[in-house]
């Protein structure tokens, strides 16, 4: 929490980025202008900023207590003196050390709990971010194969056309490239809205106004190796701040119920009062103490031990879900991984010379179009699927990298 405060407030002295008309949004600029503007980082903040002031609160004494009461005193005996009475009573209650104690831990378990769970909405912060600007950075590509595809069926179709029109291919074709155009065209259209959709998003975990139609600055996806599934589910269990925030949550109420425990014993009150009559002067000191004979407080107490027994069950299960996480983005790593393997060792250069010899045997005539247009679909396919891939590996990449908690070891991808 520390550090995250000192850059805040370096970022306001020295200013934040931000995004001209003209400029493209990098990735460091979109994670600073996130950590600026997220309502989630604040409201994290705030909470970890709250579970401090809460350490003050459990170390407060309990205030005394003043009560001030005055009168006028008319005795029967004739002979009594009458006049004005006067009382002042100090109370002061006192606690046992225990109670104190206990109640110190709970807060100190609820600041490490908070501090933790601002670690853990920065990590995530960071990863929402990196997603969604690799998302933008994927649907833009997707964009750009779906014009190049639209590009390519509307030379064929010209070609077709010109061929129809000298009467060296039947009309069929040229309503087959035709149709094959217009669907082309529906896809580039689709893609146009996916760019603006995944925009939208990104500006939205970001938290900060960006221009309309903002661009990205293109970025190389990383595609490192990772360590082997046991070293990665041990470095979960050692950094995740989750399970941390979980434990300091079943700490807190391992301490609420050593509270409850304590304040069975009753807390005196210790006192002091002076008496002012006509005729006499009364000092009394002495100790209130409450009889535990109705209420022993045994609601309290198991009330008490159920949370305990919650956060503890609670905490196995943020572990289990944690390790789950990563081995399912551990299998979408290899997938892709695999796949990434398949495409770049012999099947994108099996599509593109299939495509070519498609297009040489539809030139002299040894195959129709739909033979041309199909190999054409299927180079068209085979790269939209090869891009798939890499931003799946991407995004596994980024799910496992917030996982191992990469943000707070310093480590770079």
């Amino acid at each position: 929490m520390q550090k995250y405060l000192v850059a805040t407030l370096m970022a306001l002295f020295f200013g934040w980025p931000h995004v001209s008309q003209g400029g493209a949004l990098t990735l460091p600029q979109a994670l600073e202008l996130a950590e600026r503007h997220s309502p989630m980082l604040r409201a994290a903040t705030s909470q970890a900023r709250g579970a401090v002031a809460g350490l003050d609160t459990a170390r407060a004494f309990p205030n005394p207590e003043l009560e001030y009461g005055s009168g006028n005193s008319r005795l029967l005996p004739p002979t009594a003196l009458n006049g004005q009475n006067r009382l002042v009573a100090v109370s002061q209650p006192l606690e046992w050390p225990g109670v104190r104690s206990a109640r110190a831990q709970a807060a100190e378990a609820g600041i490490r709990s908070g501090a933790s769970l601002l670690d853990e909405a920065r990590i995530n912060l960071h990863a929402q971010v990196k997603l969604g600007y690799s998302e933008v950075l994927r649907r833009d590509e997707e964009a750009q194969l779906a014009e190049q595809g639209r590009a390519l069926l509307d030379q064929i179709r010209n070609r077709v056309k010109l061929r129809v029109d000298v009467g060296e291919a039947p009309r069929y074709e040229l309503v087959k490239s035709e149709a094959e155009v217009l669907a082309a065209e529906n896809i580039v259209h689709g893609a146009t809205v996916q760019i603006q959709q995944a925009r939208d998003r990104l500006r939205a975990v970001i938290g900060a106004e960006l221009p309309p139609g903002f661009e990205v600055e293109p970025a190389t996806l990383s595609e490192k190796e990772l360590p082997p599934l046991e070293n990665l589910r041990q470095e979960v269990l050692e950094r995740q701040p989750l399970l941390r925030a979980a434990h300091a949550e079943t700490e807190r109420a391992e301490a609420r119920l050593e509270q409850e425990r304590a304040l069975r014993l009753p807390q005196p009150t210790l006192k002091w009062s002076a008496e002012q009559h006509p005729d006499v002067r009364l000092w009394r000191m002495g100790v209130a103490m409450p009889l535990p004979l109705w209420d022993r407080r045994a609601g309290p107490v198991g009330e008490a031990q159920a949370a305990l027994e919650r956060a503890r069950a609670d905490e196995d299960r943020i572990r289990l879900n944690l390790l789950a996480e990563l081995d399912q983005a551990h299998g979408r790593y290899r997938i892709a991984r695999s796949q990434l393997h398949t495409f770049e060792n012999g099947l994108m250069r099996d599509a593109e010379n299939a495509l070519k010899v498609a297009e040489a045997a539809y030139r002299f005539g040894e195959r129709g179009i739909l033979d041309y247009l199909d190999a054409q679909r299927v180079f068209r396919t085979t790269r939209l699927d090869h891009l798939t891939a890499r931003y799946e590996l991407q995004a596994a990449l980024i799910d496992i990298e917030r996982l191992r908690a990469v943000l707070l070891t310093g480590e770079t991808r």
